[in-house]
């Protein structure tokens, strides 16, 4: 194959005016249009950027709530365990009381029973002095008889 170098000169000078033809109506289109796609690929990257810090934050926010409210939970229910306590304790004391006032109800009735009871014995013993006075003075009595009277009173008062 031959070289010519005229035909090199014209396919060069023709590249050169091609070149120069490109370059002032399409270079600077193109180059516009890689800058825009540019821009916006920054762009999107900026955007994810903040989209991912502000997920940060976020979770960072949405984890300082889990431990406020664990710890308000926590409180809650050391607040109603002391309540509970309380209550258990002031019911405790009313029933203590409760059973106080019943064992001294309980006490002031067995006195008052044990009174009435020493009343009636003592009312027995009455009547009964009276019946063996009675006795005595309608008949007139030897010394056994007068025993025999004594043990008969004893052994019905009980003592």
């Amino acid at each position: 194959m031959e070289f010519n170098l005229v035909t090199i000169g014209f396919t060069i000078v023709n590249f050169i005016i091609l070149m120069l033809i490109l370059k002032h109506f399409f270079f600077d289109k193109v180059n516009k249009v890689i800058d825009d796609r540019n821009n916006e690929v920054a762009l999107t990257i900026k955007k994810a950027d903040a989209q991912n810090e502000e997920a940060r934050l976020l979770k960072v926010e949405s984890e300082k709530n889990l431990e406020d409210s664990k710890l308000q939970g926590k409180t809650i229910v050391e607040n109603y365990k002391v309540k509970a306590e309380k209550v258990s304790e002031e019911i405790t004391a009313e029933a203590k009381t409760e059973a106080q006032n019943i064992l001294e109800r309980a006490k002031r009735e067995t006195q008052r029973e044990k009174e009435k009871a020493e009343d009636e014995i003592k009312n027995q013993v009455v009547e009964l002095a009276v019946l063996i006075s009675s006795k005595a003075l309608e008949n007139s009595i030897n010394e056994a008889e007068h025993r025999k009277l004594i043990e008969d009173f004893v052994s019905k008062v009980g003592i």
